[in-house]
C-alpha cells in the first residue's frame, strides 16, 4: 500500500481502477491519513482502501430491488451520522479533511468498519430511474392519509382522477422517466389538452384538475424521495375558462384572400407552413398531422391521402381518430413537398401551434383576435356543414365519434374525396 509524506503528513496515494469509473471520476486518489506515523499511516491506508474498494463495489452492484427505496435509506444514514447525501462526484470534490471525516465516520466504537453504511457516505447510490408509472406506484402509500376515514367510494373518486391523469400523460409523451422530462413534454401535455377543449366541448376546470392532479403526484415523489429532479413544473400552467372556448373558424374570404394570398406564408419555416396548409382540406389536429410518417402518407395511392393511425411510440387521442382522409386542392400540393412527413415537429408537436400563432398575429393573419391556427380545423368542419356532407361523413373526416355504432367504409375514399372536392380551396 502506497503512503506518502507531505509536509509532515502521511497521505494514501492509489490510482483508482478502470472498473470504477462510474462511480468515482478521479484516476488517482490521495486522502490525507491525518499522521505523522510511517507505520500507523500504513495501517490507516489498508482499512480506507478496503473501504473504498467496497464502497464502490456497492455503487456498481447495488444490494435493493427498490432502487427508490435504497436511495431514501442512505438519505437516512447519511444523517444519522450527522452528514448530508452527497452523489460521489461531490465526494469525490470535497476537501481532503473532509473527505476522511466520512471514512471515520464508517468506523464503530471499536474500530470496526461499517460497510453497510459506505455507500451512503460515500455517495456511490445514484438516483433511481423512476418512470412515470412507477411514480405512480410510489404515490398511492406517500399519500394513503389522504384516504383515513373515506368510504370505498370516495376512495375511489379520489384515486380514479389521479390514475386518469397520469393515464392521459404517459398517452402524450410516454412511459418516460422523471429525470428525462423536459418542458417540452409539459407544453405537449397542455398543447394536448388545449385541443381537447377546443375540440370535445370540455371546460379548463376538467384539464386544470388533470394537470394539477399530476404536478402532485410527480412533486410529492420528487420531494419525499429526495430525487431532486428538475420536474420542470412551471411549464405545466393552467387554463383560464376562456381558453376552453370553442375557436371561431376562418371565414372562407379569409382562407382565400389572406392566409392563401400570395407570399403571405412565406415567412413561416417550411414544415409549419405544409401542415397549416394541410389542415385546410383535411381539418387534422395539428398533433396528428406532426406525428405522419412517409407510411402514412400516401401519395401514390389511386386516392392520395393520408392515414392517421397510432406509431409504435405514441397513440393517437382515441379510436375514432383512427381515419383515412383524402387530399386535395392546396393541402395536396403541400403533403406532395413533404412525402416523408415532418421530422421537425415529430418529437416536439407542442411547438407548432405556438410557432404558426405567433406567426398569425405578427403577420395580421389573424381574422379576428379569438382566431389561431385550431380555427383551420372548424372552417373545415364548418364547410362540410354549410355544403350539406352527410353527419357521419363529417364526424369521420374530425376522428369525432358519432354516438353510435358504425358500419361499412363510409362510402370508401372516392365518395370522400368528392365530398371534399365541394368545399375545397
Amino acid at each position: 500500500m502506497s503512503v506518502v509524506l507531505r509536509s509532515g503528513t502521511y497521505y494514501l496515494r492509489k490510482r483508482i481502477p478502470a472498473r470504477f469509473s462510474d462511480v468515482d471520476s478521479r484516476k488517482e486518489i490521495w486522502v490525507s491519513l491525518k499522521t505523522d506515523s510511517k507505520s500507523s499511516a500504513q495501517e490507516k491506508a489498508k482499512l480506507l482502501w478496503v473501504t473504498l474498494l467496497d464502497a464502490w463495489e456497492a455503487g456498481l452492484q447495488g444490494n435493493s430491488e427498490d432502487a427508490a427505496e435504497r436511495f431514501e435509506a442512505v438519505h437516512n444514514i447519511a444523517r444519522s451520522k450527522g452528514l448530508r447525501y452527497l452523489p460521489v462526484q461531490d465526494v469525490a470534490r470535497l476537501p481532503l479533511e473532509k473527505l476522511l471525516e466520512r471514512i471515520e465516520a464508517l468506523q464503530s466504537g471499536g474500530g470496526r468498519v461499517e460497510m453497510a453504511e459506505a455507500p451512503a457516505l460515500l455517495g456511490v447510490v445514484s438516483k433511481p430511474e423512476i418512470t412515470i408509472s412507477q411514480a405512480l406506484e410510489i404515490y398511492w402509500p406517500l399519500s394513503k392519509d389522504k384516504l383515513l376515514g373515506k368510504s370505498d367510494d370516495q376512495k375511489r373518486r379520489w384515486v380514479n382522477p389521479r390514475k386518469k391523469a397520469i393515464k392521459n400523460f404517459i398517452h402524450v409523451v410516454g412511459d418516460v422517466s422523471l429525470s428525462s422530462l423536459t418542458p417540452e413534454h409539459m407544453l405537449e401535455f397542455r398543447e394536448w389538452w388545449l385541443e381537447r377543449l377546443q375540440d370535445d366541448d370540455l371546460t379548463a376546470n376538467s384539464a386544470n384538475k388533470n394537470i394539477i392532479h399530476l404536478g402532485h403526484i410527480l412533486k410529492t415523489v420528487n420531494n419525499i424521495k429526495r430525487l431532486g429532479h428538475d420536474l420542470c413544473l412551471e411549464s405545466l400552467v393552467t387554463f383560464k375558462e376562456g381558453d376552453s372556448q370553442p375557436r371561431p373558424p376562418f371565414s372562407n374570404d379569409w382562407i382565400q384572400n389572406k392566409l392563401l394570398a400570395p407570399g403571405a406564408l412565406d415567412g413561416l419555416n417550411s414544415e409549419a407552413r405544409a401542415i397549416f396548409i394541410g389542415m385546410i382540406n383535411t381539418g387534422y389536429r395539428p398533433s396528428e398531422a406532426a406525428g405522419l410518417t412517409a407510411e402514412r402518407i400516401q401519395l401514390d395511392s389511386n386516392i392520395p391521402h393520408i392515414v392517421i393511425a397510432p406509431e409504435s411510440d405514441r397513440e393517437i387521442q382515441n379510436k375514432v381518430s383512427r381515419r383515412k382522409i383524402p387530399l386535395s386542392g392546396v393541402s395536396l400540393e403541400a403533403f406532395r413537398q413533404f412525402p416523408g412527413g415532418f421530422p421537425r415537429y415529430r418529437a416536439n408537436p407542442a411547438s407548432l401551434s405556438a410557432t404558426v400563432n405567433k406567426y398569425l398575429t405578427e403577420n395580421n393573419l389573424r381574422e379576428t383576435d379569438k382566431h389561431v391556427f385550431y380555427s383551420l380545423r372548424h372552417s373545415f368542419e364548418d364547410r362540410l356543414l354549410r355544403e350539406g356532407v352527410d353527419e357521419r361523413i363529417r364526424r369521420n373526416f374530425m376522428g369525432h365519434s358519432l354516438g353510435r355504432e358504425s358500419h361499412g367504409e363510409g362510402g370508401g375514399l372516392e365518395f370522400q374525396l368528392e365530398m371534399i372536392k365541394k368545399i375545397a380551396f
